[in-house]
């Protein structure tokens, strides 16, 4: 019988080096992955500016660490049906939990951020 990889060394190799960066204060929040879903209607000047400014959000405050999907609720009605959008533009935050809804052209900065759980009320 051949000899089999052990996966137990590799996965203790894992933990152990998750552990080390979890360890520090403010990790999980600094290496959490941002899974974004924003709902638009045929890219009107209020869709554009909101495409914009969270874009700019994710750049300046995410730094690589989200995934942004811009759907336009004309071209894919069903998506929307089922996030049961109900006004536009609408940004949902699926991941990190908890899930939250944005409604808006995203330019409150503040208010994006609280949304985004990236800053605490002042």
């Amino acid at each position: 019988m051949k000899n089999k990889p052990r996966k137990k060394s590799l996965a203790r190799k894992q933990k152990s080096g998750l552990a080390r960066e979890m360890e520090q204060p403010g990790a999980h929040f600094r290496q959490a992955k941002y899974v974004l879903r924003l709902y638009v209607r045929r890219y009107t000047l209020k869709s554009e500016l909101a495409i914009e400014n969270i874009k700019r959000v994710c750049v300046q405050h995410l730094k690589g660490r989200y995934r942004l999907e811009v759907i336009d609720i004309s071209l894919q009605a069903n998506l929307a049906r089922d996030e049961q959008i109900v006004a536009v533009p609408t940004l949902i935050k699926r991941l990190p939990r908890p899930l939250r809804r944005l409604v808006g052209d995203m330019s409150d900065l503040n208010k994006v951020l609280f949304g985004l759980d990236l800053r605490t009320r002042e």
